[in-house]
This record gives C-alpha cells, sequence and structure tokens, in this order.
C-alpha cells in the first residue's frame, strides 16, 4: 500500500484586529496571530483603514488598498 502527501495551500478567511496585534484565520482552522509591529502600515493605519482589507488569490494572501500593503499567508507562517 502507498501513501501520497497531498500539499494544501494554507488559504486565509478571516482578518480581526486587537489593540496590537492581528489574526488570520485559515481555511483549515488554524488562527495565526501577529504583532503589528511587524507591519509598519498596519500600525499607522487608522481601525477604518485596517478593516478595508480583501482576499487576493483566493485566500493566499491579504491587500489593503488605502495603505498599499499585501500580505501572504505564507509568510505569516514562515516567521519564526
Amino acid at each position: 500500500m502507498s501513501t501520497s502527501s497531498v500539499k494544501v495551500e494554507p488559504l486565509a478567511t478571516t482578518v480581526s484586529f486587537g489593540e496590537d496585534s492581528f489574526c488570520v484565520v485559515l481555511a483549515d482552522g488554524r488562527e495565526i496571530t501577529v504583532p503589528l509591529d511587524w507591519f509598519p502600515r498596519l500600525r499607522n493605519a487608522t481601525p477604518e483603514q485596517r478593516e478595508q482589507w480583501r482576499l487576493i488569490g483566493g485566500g493566499i494572501g491579504l491587500h489593503w488598498e488605502q495603505i498599499d500593503e499585501d500580505i501572504s499567508v505564507e509568510s505569516l507562517l514562515s516567521v519564526r
């Protein structure tokens, strides 16, 4: 019997913001929480600007038009 592994690309479904961090929920149920200090444009944005995000690439990344910020899910998962 052989087994094969299928790599599933992590996809974002939603984003929420705390006072000093933000959380990305993935389609597989994982949640990634990172400090806003890692992303100065998000840190310096108004709460209203932070909430104006959209999924890009079917969820492989996030985009904020007003502050010209793009963040990939893969980059969030690779930060240690």
